[in-house]
C-alpha cells in the first residue's frame, strides 16, 4: 500500500509578499516599452511566485520622466484627456505639451492602461512613483536597479 499524497498549490498571500523597490531611469526609453515593464513588476509577474488576485508586485521609482521617448508622431497626435468636475469641465492636451507640463503623468497613464481596472489594479498604481527629475525621495527604502529580464 502507498500512502496518498494530496498535492496542493501554493498561493502567496499579501501577508507573506515581500515589496522590493525598484529604480529605473526613464531617459530614452520608449514609453510602450518601459510602461509594459513598469506593469510586470507593479503586478510581481516577474516573480516566481506570482500569484493573480494577490498585491505581490514591487514598488517601481521612475526618474526623469520628461526625457521619455514617445515613437513615430504621438507628440503630437496622443492626447490627454482631463476633466474638472465641472460642466464643460473636459480639456485636452497632447502629449507634447503634458511631457512639458506634466511628464509624470505621461508614464502613469501609460501603466495605468496595463494594470487590471479594479481595485487590486488600482492598489498597484499607489506603488508607483514617477518623477520628472533625476532624484527621489526613497533612499530609506534602498531602491535597487530596475531588473533587466524583465
Amino acid at each position: 500500500m502507498h500512502d496518498h499524497h494530496t498535492w496542493t498549490t501554493h498561493s502567496t498571500n499579501a501577508a507573506e509578499a515581500t515589496h522590493d523597490w525598484f529604480v529605473v531611469d526613464a531617459a530614452g526609453q520608449t514609453l510602450g516599452r518601459l510602461a509594459t515593464r513598469i506593469s510586470t513588476v507593479l503586478q510581481g509577474k516577474h516573480k516566481p511566485s506570482y500569484t493573480p488576485h494577490t498585491d505581490c508586485g514591487d514598488f517601481v521609482i521612475v526618474l526623469n520622466a520628461d526625457k521619455i521617448v514617445l515613437t513615430g508622431k504621438k507628440l503630437d497626435q496622443k492626447k490627454y484627456h482631463h476633466y474638472s468636475g465641472y460642466p464643460g469641465g473636459l480639456s485636452s492636451v497632447t502629449a507634447r505639451v503634458q511631457l512639458d507640463q506634466h511628464p509624470e503623468r505621461v508614464i502613469a497613464a501609460a501603466v495605468q492602461g496595463m494594470v487590471p481596472r479594479n481595485r487590486l489594479g488600482r492598489q498597484m498604481l499607489t506603488k508607483l512613483k514617477v518623477y520628472a527629475a533625476g532624484e527621489h525621495p526613497h533612499a530609506a527604502q534602498q531602491p535597487k536597479p530596475f531588473p533587466e529580464y524583465v
